[in-house]
């Protein structure tokens, strides 16, 4: 973890062990904040996002054990090591009784130092990733918003809590609608990346000059348009995550490139001849069979294999039905909420519906029908008439030849209403030849004779 650029607060009121401490701990990777008393280190914590604070437990007229204290109304989670040339029992047990990580005396070994360094930053990481993972019952792309009654979702979501600390590349398919992206903002969000950025990208939305600018940025003057040099989704997502959603439709020229990242941690912005290094955790997601693409030449077999590292099929919605009600349950909270309306629950009848419906939109599908069902009652309760399947569409809607056959035989009724049936008036207000006018008086069976008494 040395190498990573965590920030690490120094306080002792011996500028030379200030220096000392310093110096090693920047050669060591970290990043070094110093303070003498008490109010620099305070004044520090809040103007800077420290990582861990190392405290004399003498400073000048303070003691390190109840600055740690006051520290920590400010940051509750920061870990702090003290140190101390009075190494008793006592106050080891104190000053880990108040809140400190640990205790080391002095004089101190550098080694043993560093490896408690890198055990606290350890822990605080773990500890993030569980504050990560209570917080995501309560935001939009959470584990609560991941219904999981069934088994298949149960176990998908615990995989997730398992590769979530990782920084392996995931690999997710299934259908359009499955949740792909929840999931993969779900392990952002459970990672150590959690606070840099989450950035995501469609493959099939962007033809390969524009996915490849997308990707890795250019310079100014890289090509027609350019006017200014612009960072890639690669550069913005340094120290985050990277989503590549529907990766099966990046060309082959853009995959050649992206594999050249994955393998050298750096790439080169169009029309620049200095490369970038970049970490960021890979995610993709697809809803074809990729190794069949591979197959069939249109997708590079050396990328499958550096992407299908950490592999998570999604199943459609059809195989969890069981997750239906609670779905449904879920998204009437949601939409009742955005629309301020008290919608209470879904009629049996209603909800079978829901059921026995085989979902090729998945959940997206499910929940753009739940939310037209809000939007169209008016009582508390959803019923079977607000829900409107693709299917009762389908047999609600004429195909075009039955509504232009419809409008013909009404505008030649309304026509003959006007000339009281006269039908060289009616095909000259039509603007039809009146042997023409005929046909279609004969192909819809209507009789001029018929309207010469309708007033």
């Amino acid at each position: 973890m040395n190498g990573e650029r965590f920030k690490i607060l120094v306080v002792d009121d011996d500028r030379s062990i200030l220096t000392v401490l310093s110096m090693r701990l920047e050669s060591a990777g970290y990043e070094v904040i110093t303070a003498i008393n008490g109010d620099e280190a305070k004044k520090a914590v809040k103007e800077n996002s420290v990582d861990l604070a190392i405290i004399d437990q003498k400073l000048e007229n303070e003691d390190g054990i109840e600055l740690m204290q006051e520290i920590h109304l400010i940051v509750p989670e920061l870990p702090v090591i003290i140190l101390t040339a009075y190494g008793t029992i006592d106050s080891a047990v104190e000053a880990i009784k108040k809140g400190a990580y640990t205790y080391i005396t002095k004089p101190f070994d550098p080694k043993n130092l560093l490896m408690h360094i890198d055990k606290a930053l350890e822990s605080r990481r773990l500890t993030f990733e569980l504050e990560n993972l209570r917080q995501l019952l309560h935001q939009e792309y959470s584990f609560s918003n991941i219904v999981a009654k069934s088994e298949k979702m149960r176990e998908i979501l615990k995989l997730v809590s398992q590769i979530a600390p990782t920084d392996s590349t995931v690999f997710i398919h299934g259908e359009s609608g499955t949740g792909k992206e929840l999931i993969a903002k779900a392990i952002h969000l459970a990672s150590h990346r959690s606070k840099a950025p989450f950035v995501a990208i469609n493959c099939a939305a962007l033809p390969e000059t524009l996915l490849e600018s997308e990707l890795f940025g250019y310079e100014k003057g890289a090509f027609t348009g350019a006017i200014k040099s612009t960072k890639g989704i690669f550069s913005r997502a340094h120290k985050g995550t990277i989503f590549l959603d529907e990766i099966g439709d990046m060309s082959l020229s853009v995959q050649a490139k992206f594999l050249r990242v994955l393998q050298e941690k750096k790439f080169y912005p169009l029309g620049s001849e200095h490369p970038i290094e970049v970490d960021v955790r890979i995610i993709v997601a697809t809803n074809k069979d990729l190794w069949k693409e591979v197959e069939q030449g249109n997708f590079r077999r050396d990328l499958f294999y550096r992407i299908h590292v950490i592999p998570i099929h999604l199943p459609p919605l059809r195989e969890r039905r069981e997750d239906i009600p609670l779905l449904v349950d879920h998204f009437i909270k949601k939409y009742s909420k955005k629309m301020s309306k008290k919608i209470k629950k879904i009629d049996p009848k209603a909800l079978k519906k829901l059921m026995l419906y085989d979902w090729p939109g998945n959940i997206r599908e499910l929940e753009n029908v739940v939310e037209y069902a809000i939007v169209m009652t008016e009582s508390e309760i959803i019923g079977e008439e607000h829900i409107i399947l693709p299917e009762d569409v389908d047999s609600k809607v004429k195909t075009f030849k039955e509504a232009k056959a419809e409008f013909e035989k009404n505008y030649l009724r309304t026509v003959l209403k006007i000339t009281r049936g006269n039908v060289s008036q009616a095909a000259a207000l039509a603007g039809k030849y009146r042997a023409d006018f005929y046909k279609l008086l004969r192909k819809y069976n209507l009789d001029p004779k018929s309207f010469k008494e309708v007033h």
